[in-house]
């Protein structure tokens, strides 16, 4: 099945298988299953195509998905990298934006370089 471009798993109950999009989340599936009046706990294999165009139609309306909430996103970090922010600034550097510590992680942020232990020192071979 597909939803607003984005192959949802047919194995998989409605509440889980909407999380697949992008901007949507556990709890956002279950605002959206509850709006359509839809049960959770069906499988999208059982979803009729009623209630597929039902789901569909309340994500359009209500909420901002993959592409355009991507972009909205891209916007605003590139606002805050503008404005000269400490926020952008981390954002500009790709360090962690919100107040983590840097020594021992971020290691998926600031590559993931071995740094030597001890003194790096080298043997000396005696002749």
């Amino acid at each position: 099945m597909r939803i607003i471009g984005v192959n949802i798993p047919d194995e998989k109950k409605a509440s889980i298988a909407l999380t697949y999009i992008f901007g949507i989340g556990p709890a956002v599936a279950s605002q959206i299953l509850n709006k359509t009046k839809i049960d959770g706990n069906k499988r999208t294999r059982d979803l009729t195509p009623e209630e597929v165009n039902k789901i569909k139609d309340t994500i359009e309306k209500h909420y901002k998905i993959e592409g355009e909430l991507r972009q909205v996103l891209r916007t605003n970090i590139n606002r805050l990298k503008e404005t000269g922010s400490y926020r952008g600034s981390r954002h500009a550097r790709r360090l962690p934006v919100h107040g983590q510590r840097t020594k021992t992680n971020s290691r998926t942020v600031r590559g993931n370089v071995r740094k030597t232990a001890g003194s790096g020192k080298r043997k000396v071979e005696l002749k």
